[in-house]
């Protein structure tokens, strides 16, 4: 039973999503009497945010479904100068219409899992550039800096770490989390925000903005971190053998994140249930408790679920039927990867690297030496193999459950 009263606490906690938290008693007797304001950031170093962000994202969704409002705010400041947490190089700079691209960009995943609008429970998107890009910067440092010490800012662990593996950190990362804490607190002062989350590797930035707007305006704001989820194999989410999982359509094809959920290990199958579904509780415990071939099943429910969240019902069912095609009756679906040949062949090399099978063309050698290529389910060992034109469309495959399409122009 839980210790929590509110139905927010009682939801996040119930789906494992609650790791630490600042002063629990008090946010879940506030959770309980009014609606709190609570916000994520995230940085736009790309025009898409990947499965690595979804837990966050998915708090978001659970705070609205709680009856509270979701703040969703774009890093269009702090991406000029780099999170250096869990990071151990110096972060390429962007140009400022790259960055306000990938936040139009990205805004079209957000859109899929929160309702956006003016309502008190409405979520908001807000880019901190709006207010950071406006700071003096000696302001900044007489009003802000002299509430954070160098002592307790290098023993953080985005500081520490790259530190004792000499790695250069710019002094413009080492103020992230100074202008972090400060996007805390003009949230609160002008939205009413009063509950951070993120990561459990964001956990110093966000007690920083927690202490920071205590200090500056004598205020109480709360933090709320996930734990680091990770696969059971012990490698982090939003990375496949392909490279990242990206949430939107155009960095990644339906059926390619339908197919990553799909290939959930059996031991994660639960956690991933109730952290990246909607499904009820009782009905997850019985698709956990699944054994054999049957948690299969399991896992295809987990793919319907997850892809129709992140890019619609219709996507969802279209790549479960290309799936269904593919391994059911040995054909390949319209929403396979596929690209088209010009040439009167390809080598098995080039086709693996251009359809994603492979990251690389070194790693399509290894696959194909290790036995794990086909081409029109005939296992393919010669790395020098050239597939010929045809008239019909030519499946390549790497091991079991990657596929892409060949089609050559006339």
């Amino acid at each position: 039973m839980s210790s929590y009263q509110s139905d927010l606490l009682r939801l996040l906690e119930a789906r494992g999503y609650i790791h630490q938290l600042t002063d629990a008693s008090t946010l879940d007797a506030l959770a309980g009497k009014e609606i709190i304001p609570g916000y994520v950031g995230f940085d736009a170093t790309a025009p898409s945010l990947h499965v690595g962000n979804l837990v966050s994202i998915m708090l978001l969704r659970r705070l609205q479904q709680a009856g509270h409002k979701p703040v969703v705010v774009m890093g269009g400041g702090t991406t000029r100068i780099g999170d250096p947490t869990g990071k151990d190089e110096v972060r390429k700079m962007l140009t400022d219409e790259a960055i306000e691209a990938n936040i139009a960009s990205i805004r079209t995943a957000f859109e899929q899992f929160l309702t956006f609008g003016d309502g008190p429970t409405d979520a908001v998107m807000v880019n901190n550039h709006d207010w950071l890009g406006k700071l003096g910067y000696i302001e900044m440092l007489q009003k802000v800096g002299t509430h954070f010490t160098v002592n307790r800012m290098l023993s953080f662990d985005s500081v520490r770490l790259r530190l004792e593996r000499e790695q250069p950190m710019t002094f413009l990362e080492f103020n992230y989390m100074i202008l972090q804490g400060y996007d805390f607190r003009h949230l609160n002062q002008t939205m009413g925000v009063r509950l951070q989350m993120g990561g459990s590797d964001q956990w110093g930035n966000i007690v920083n903005g927690v202490e920071l707007t205590r200090r500056m305006d004598g205020v109480e704001v709360f933090g709320l971190t996930t734990p680091l989820i990770t696969k059971s194999d012990g490698t982090k989410m939003g990375k496949s053998v392909s490279g990242a999982v990206w949430l939107n359509e155009a960095q990644l094809p339906a059926y390619d994140y339908w197919q990553f959920w799909r290939n959930t290990d059996d031991r994660d199958v639960g956690r991933f249930l109730r952290l990246f579904t909607d499904i009820e509780l009782d009905e997850i415990a019985r698709l956990e408790a699944l054994g054999g071939s049957e948690i299969n099943e399991a896992k295809k429910i987990l793919a319907d679920a997850a892809t129709s969240l992140a890019r619609g019902s219709q996507a969802a069912v279209d790549a479960a039927e290309t799936a269904r095609r593919t391994f059911e009756e040995g054909v390949g679906g319209a929403d396979l990867p596929s690209i088209t040949v010009s040439d009167a062949a390809i080598s098995l090399v080039d086709a693996m690297a251009a359809l994603g099978l492979a990251v690389s063309k070194k790693e399509a050698r290894r696959l194909i030496s290790g036995g794990g290529a086909r081409v029109d389910d005939v296992q393919i060992q010669d790395e020098n193999h050239m597939i010929p034109a045809g008239s019909e469309p030519i499946k390549v495959s790497a091991g079991k459950k990657k596929h892409g399409m060949l089609h050559f122009s006339a």
